[in-house]
């Protein structure tokens, strides 16, 4: 069997993103809209500024409106909440984000859910769920967009009657994007860390999707030969260099074992550039999806 397909997150990233940017140019021309995505940064997690330098940048580069509110660690919920709502009332805001995690003292769940719906990119609002698993136009998790995107790339648009495993049942990932593949008319099956014998589970699937967050879990004898592998997965784990592991550096691997996956599946998404620069691509697609259907145009 030929080694499997290296699914480039990166390059189909890089495409979306300019499609984007040519869809963002003919809104301003012919409809004098631009869309507009608001960022909130809570607090002074290196991680989380990383991301949100991103996700500006990128937005920024398709010619969108940007806005990023960087709060002090001690902001209160108050005043938090009371951000979300003027960008709510905004009218040059189409898109809202909060950056996860937040600071301790800071109930997640109510922030999400003060976001209106209809900006709510990042998909996590229960309204927005409710849609999803109602099969009705919504704004779903930018992660489980890019993996459908990745897939549709790899596979073809018509993915009807494959068997699907998801590995996890998160709201960030698992469950939304067992969803969408349930849209797509796939057989779905969904495990987690319960599932009575997980290997077996995963080898009756056509297309698998871990999102467990264990480090190279999912081994080669537990997939089907020929399996398209989603790896959702980002677990840092100490370099083999003994030099580089002393020094505390690590690196990043996904929930499946990557090389040894290769001789087995037909196509395999690398850990890091799979899935992961589809995440802010599909964050700028909301946004601009966002926007339309606040414009009453055609998403």
């Amino acid at each position: 069997m030929a080694q499997a397909r290296i699914i480039d997150g990166r390059a189909t990233a890089e495409r979306l993103r300019a499609d984007l940017a040519v869809e963002v140019a003919r809104l301003k021309s012919e409809h004098g809209l631009t869309p507009g995505l608001a960022v909130i940064l809570v607090g002074d997690d290196g991680a989380s500024q990383v991301y949100v330098r991103s996700k500006g940048e990128q937005s920024r580069a398709a010619g969108m409106h940007s806005v990023t509110h960087i709060l002090p660690a001690g902001t209160s919920q108050t005043e938090l909440l009371a951000l979300v709502r003027h960008l709510n009332g905004d009218p040059a805001i189409h898109g809202i984000l909060v950056q996860l995690p937040l600071p301790a003292g800071l109930d997640e769940k109510a922030i999400i859910q003060a976001i209106d719906p209809d900006k709510d990119v990042d998909g996590l609002h229960v309204i927005n769920a409710g849609r999803l698993s109602q099969g009705v136009p919504c704004l779903a998790p930018c992660t489980p967009v890019g993996c459908m995107i990745l897939l549709r790339e790899t596979l073809g648009q018509d993915l009807s009657g494959k068997r699907a495993v998801v590995i996890g049942r998160s709201v960030l990932v698992g469950r939304p994007v067992a969803q969408l593949l349930l849209q797509a008319d796939c057989t779905v099956t969904i495990a987690h860390s319960r599932t009575r014998d997980l290997a077996s589970v995963c080898r009756e699937a056509d297309i698998l999707v871990a999102a467990a967050g264990r480090a190279q879990m999912v081994k080669a004898d537990w997939l089907k030969p020929g399996v398209t592998v989603i790896d959702v997965g980002t677990n840092p784990v100490p370099f083999r260099d003994p030099v580089k592991a002393a020094a505390g550096r690590t690196r990043l691997v996904g929930d499946v074992d990557y090389k040894a996956a290769l001789d087995v599946a037909h196509a395999i998404t690398p850990v890091p550039g799979g899935v992961g620069p589809m995440t802010v691509a599909c964050l700028l697609v909301n946004t601009v999806m966002a926007a339309k259907r606040i414009a009453g145009l055609k998403a």
